[in-house]
């Protein structure tokens, strides 16, 4: 099991020392713009883990408690994907061009973007929400329910003891 943990982290920590290298590369030497590009490396995990996953936590467990069984499960993972692309489109909206230019981004509005997939998010919430129906667990002190069980509890039957309860063929 060991030797597997030591594969599967090999590419990791491959992969983390290239990109060490390659911001090296960016930022020595040192200029101006370098702390502000260090601000969004260091910011964007601290206001994610410190703000808007706390945030989306605390807002799925008041929903999940508050609503109906039906909508519990569409709800939180609506909340959470509605979490994560607050934090995709961040950047964008938080000032003009807070990305790297590439063909076909900023041609559209990033508000109008975000927008337009939290409604889509959130009217297949409302469906998936509807056209379910709502199953209750299976307690441990019943027996499953199923077609050939008998519907009288064991012990209550009115058939004389010697009366044959199996179908035939079973």
């Amino acid at each position: 099991m060991k030797t597997a943990r030591v594969l599967f982290a090999l590419p990791g920590l491959a992969a983390l020392a290239w990109g060490v290298v390659l911001f090296a590369e960016y930022a020595l030497p040192l200029r101006p713009d370098v702390f502000g590009t260090v601000g969004w490396i260091v910011g964007g995990p601290i206001l994610n883990d410190a703000v808007v996953a706390p945030l989306t936590a605390i807002l799925g467990l008041a929903l999940a408690r508050l609503l109906p069984p039906r909508w519990k499960t569409p709800v939180v993972t609506g909340t959470v994907t509605t979490g994560v692309l607050a934090i995709l489109a961040f950047p964008l909206l938080w000032r003009p061009y807070g990305t790297p230019p590439m063909p076909g981004l900023h041609d559209g509005n990033p508000a109008l973007g975000l927008t337009l997939t939290l409604a889509a998010v959130w009217l297949a919430v409302t469906l998936t929400a509807l056209t379910r129906r709502a199953v209750p667990p299976p307690t441990r002190d019943a027996p499953p329910i199923t077609r050939d069980a008998p519907t009288d509890p064991p012990g209550t039957r009115t058939d004389p003891p010697d009366t044959r309860t199996d179908r035939p063929g079973t």
